[in-house]
């Protein structure tokens, strides 16, 4: 017997290992009931005590562990008490998990940030600081403020590091002063490079390392994790060069423009042929005489075309490389001679002209693998990158290695000097300076082996507190990006018709807009966009995405929110009124991303705490990550699938595995 099954069989009799720790942990979680009816009885006074307690018993000889089920008993009181929150014994799972330094997974909407506190408080008691760490300012002090209340009953103080305050200045200090500080990991780590160019002990303000809970932590661990901290001074550099750089790299563009026209119609017949061939596979089976003749002329024309534009290519010149899946341009040996020749300089490969090849691939980088409202923004004449993971602006950052001053000449903004590094560190290193991690998120085990690799965490996934009921459809691919959008913003329109709200999740700043604009001009359908630029609403937007709203026609609609990447947006939606009976939330994803854990983390929106909700994804075979991931698999997928491409999409039950 194979020894996959036999694994299967084995699971099957005795539970997987997660299965069995859960396990575990639930027994620990239930122990933790018993004490409720004594704690409940407890005065405030005599609740806040407890700490005191806990803490004697630890320093003369009790492990944490002996006492793990009463605190988390007494915890569970104080929010019950003061945020009018009661820990579900799935929470008190969550904090055991994090409190032994392990990853829990779990499910949107399951109460995180409540399952922080249990840890936290546990942890404290054994005498060291805790740091709570959120991606971004206003989560920070969200949920320093939320939770507060939960750690001040027990006795303990809690602060919030924000990027407003003073980076040298007591109120800095006093809030790393604090048993329990929250902050982002940005703030955290560039306090660190800071500490370290201090003159003396006194002028520090962080503090010793020792225990940290990450939120999001897939997104900050693993998303970010080599994303270098940099603390920089100016370099005084030449900026002019990156203005002449861009004018070649403009030119070579143009000098390419026949041979990408040439790829471009090559990737066409390509696609044509192979949608044809399925067609012709399913006429074929249908013994459809006129489909199979129609599909033959289909093929021949265009595999005339192909070798036509084949034939053609033979004889373009190509001047530079493009790998859009690693964002890299390569310049050939013919683009560089061309390049040399516009630039006027001489050869690039003497004295002060060496730096052009390294200057010109930044600049057609910038131009071709780089697109404004995706990649960045420009406000106010400043280049602003946008987060990949998260969508949002990241102020004060700039790409390195001359790429964003590259980015800066493309868009004719003035161009920043380089800078040159005074100290820095990526998040991965950082964050293994810490004694002991933990972390939440609500997707996590697709990375588990790298969390193990890296950093010694295990990753538990545990159950949600009620069923997850959610529907995840099948994906449908389109064969065009118009069929696509046109497609989505009739289903938009008809599921907010049905009443239901609707959430679509977008890649980019640009195609939210172009979204939003199809829907007020085809429709004149209500609804909110949730990019970079709405950064100060978010949670304002978010809280209304489960609701509906009563149109100018007296007739309820669901509420429309397009967002973009929705991956560690840290507010839950709640459906409104009646929403659950006629299916709950639906998460529309108008295309598939890179990191198959960002689309789990939008689909994880909706279906929160046994809600009803569903979810489905809309590709085309124009989206970027089709095109790049595509070729080995088209033809497979459109032979399998070709009985619904008469309609002009297929459902798609399985992306590759790349992405």
């Amino acid at each position: 017997m194979p020894f996959d099954k036999i694994s299967k069989i084995l699971v099957k009799i005795f539970g997987s290992r997660n299965e069995r720790l859960v396990k575990a942990y639930l027994v620990v979680a239930q122990e933790a009931s018993r004490f409720e009816e004594q704690i409940k009885k407890l005065d405030d006074e005599t609740l806040k005590a407890k700490t005191s307690q806990f803490k004697a018993a630890i320093k003369n000889g009790a492990r944490p562990e002996d006492i793990l089920t009463e605190a988390f008993a007494v915890v569970r009181e104080a929010a019950k008490r003061n945020v009018g929150m009661r820990h579900f014994d799935v929470q008190l799972v969550g904090g055991d998990v994090l409190y032994e330094g392990k990853i829990a997974e779990m499910a949107t909407g399951e109460g995180k940030t409540l399952v922080a506190t249990l840890a936290a408080y546990l942890v404290h008691l054994t005498g060291r600081k805790v740091h709570i760490v959120t991606v971004n300012d206003y989560l920070a002090k969200r949920d320093a403020e939320w939770m507060g209340p939960v750690y001040e009953a027990l006795g303990l103080t809690v602060g919030a590091i924000q990027a407003d305050m003073d980076t040298a200045g007591d109120e800095r200090k006093g809030q790393y002063a604090c048993d329990i500080t929250y902050g982002t990991n940005n703030e955290f780590g560039f306090d660190y490079l800071r500490d370290n160019m201090k003159m003396s002990l006194e002028q520090m303000v962080q503090g010793q390392l020792e225990y940290a809970i990450i939120d999001e932590v897939d997104s900050i661990l693993i998303d970010e994790a080599r994303t270098p901290l940099i603390i920089s001074g100016p370099a005084f550099d030449d900026t002019s060069r990156y203005k002449k750089a861009d004018q070649v790299a403009r030119k070579l563009i143009g000098l390419q423009s026949s041979y990408a026209s040439l790829k471009k119609q090559i990737d066409s017949a390509e696609r044509s042929i192979a949608g044809a061939q399925g067609e012709l596979a399913d006429a074929k089976k249908a013994k459809d005489k006129k489909r199979i003749e129609k599909a033959h002329k289909v093929i021949e024309k265009s595999q005339s075309e192909l070798e036509t534009a084949q034939a053609m290519l033979e004889g373009a010149t190509e001047y530079y490389e493009v790998e859009y899946d690693r964002k890299a341009v390569h310049l050939t040996h013919e683009g560089v001679a061309a390049a040399q020749e516009i630039a006027g300089v001489g050869s690039f490969f003497t004295g002060s002209n060496m730096e052009w090849p390294h200057l010109l691939e930044q600049s057609l980088r910038a131009h071709v693998t780089f697109e404004r409202e995706k990649e960045y923004v420009v406000i106010d004449g400043k280049v602003v990158i946008v987060d990949e993971f998260t969508g949002r602006l990241m102020h004060g950052r700039q790409w390195s290695d001359g790429l964003h001053q590259a980015v800066e000449a493309k868009e004719g903004v003035t161009v920043k000097e380089e800078s040159q590094t005074l100290a820095t560190i990526t998040l991965q290193n950082f964050f293994k300076l810490y004694e002991q991690l933990a972390g939440m998120t609500g997707t996590a085990a697709t990375e588990a082996e790298e969390f193990m690799n890296i950093y010694k965490l295990d990753v538990i996934i545990i159950p949600t507190n009620e069923p997850c009921i959610r529907d995840d459809l099948e994906d449908i691919i389109y064969k065009s990006m118009r069929e696509k959008f046109n497609a989505i913003a009739e289903e938009i329109n008809d599921i907010s018709a049905s009443g239901r709200p609707i959430l679509v999740g977008t890649i980019s700043i640009e195609k939210s807009e172009a979204l939003s604009e199809s829907l007020t001009k085809k429709f004149g359908l209500e609804h909110e966009v949730l990019n970079a630029k709405q950064h100060a609403r978010e949670a304002v937007i978010i809280a209304k995405a489960g609701e509906q709203h009563k149109g100018r026609d007296g007739q309820m609609y669901g509420n429309v929110t397009i967002a973009t990447n929705m991956a560690g947006r840290g507010t839950d939606i709640k459906l409104g009124k009646g929403v659950a009976e006629i299916g709950g939330l639906h998460v529309l994803g108008t295309e598939r991303h890179e990191s198959r854990r960002i689309d789990n983390q939008l689909r994880g929106r909706t279906g929160r705490q046994g809600d009803a909700g569903s979810s489905q994804f809309f590709l085309s075979f124009d989206d970027d990550l089709m095109r790049v991931f595509a070729p080995d698999w088209t033809v497979k997928a459109l032979d399998r699938k070709s009985t619904r491409l008469n309609s002009s999409h297929i459902p798609l039950s399985r992306m590759p595995s790349s992405a």
